[in-house]
């Protein structure tokens, strides 16, 4: 968005939109709120760019298991077991796994069946598909479904703050353990070209499922 339409969409003018931007004026708590706002900043981030500006956070956060999010809780549990037979899973910013149905359960089971060992941490989505004793040897088009990871996790942590981005411990196997472009351009997930975009994860043994 350039700043000329910012201005706009705030009802605020050029002259001090500039003057926020290069520190002569400092904003003010509505005036933060507006303009996260109107950049649609998620709530999270909202109250980290208020916390900067010396203001406090506008907009309570709970953990999941929280008496308060209780109907949440049901909410999912119910939305989970609505997909059976097939798997589904809830997991959240950091793509941590946080709940299952029974479908996803006995799907991991059944991939995980025979290994020695199991990706090691906590249960989460791309540790369990990149690291070596995850589930990514049944991935018959691993390449496609690698690529297509690395650039959504990559897009999803521009822009967030470092508690909420994918953890080192997850995205240290990105480049180390065949994730690599399918039109071989290069072999750096910031460089992959759009033809190195997948939404299909196929796994071993005919069935399909599309990544989280």
């Amino acid at each position: 968005m350039s700043q000329l339409a910012l201005a706009a969409e705030a009802a605020v003018s050029i002259r001090h939109l500039c003057f926020l931007e290069t520190g002569r004026a400092n904003p003010s708590r509505a005036m933060v709120l507006k303009l996260a706002e109107v950049l649609d900043v998620p709530l999270r981030e909202r109250n980290i760019l208020l916390l900067k500006a010396g203001f406090a956070p506008q907009y309570p956060e709970s953990e999941l298991d929280a008496p308060s999010l209780a109907a949440v809780r049901d909410a999912l549990d119910t939305i989970l077991t609505q997909q059976e037979p097939f798997p589904a899973l809830v997991m959240d910013r950091s793509w941590d796994i946080r709940h299952t149905n029974a479908a996803a359960r006995r799907f991991f089971a059944f991939l995980q069946d025979g290994q020695a060992k199991t990706a090691p941490g906590p249960a989460n989505v791309l540790r369990r598909m990149f690291h070596p004793d995850g589930v990514r040897r049944h991935v018959t088009n691993w390449p496609d479904v690698a690529a297509a990871l690395v650039q959504r996790a990559r897009r999803e942590a521009i822009g967030v703050s470092p508690t909420s981005a994918p953890s080192g411990s997850s995205t240290r196997y990105w480049t180390t353990q065949g994730c690599r472009p399918r039109c071989g351009r290069s072999t750096r997930p910031r460089r992959c070209c759009r033809s190195c975009r997948s939404s299909t994860c196929t796994v071993a043994g005919g069935s399909t499922s599309s990544p989280p």
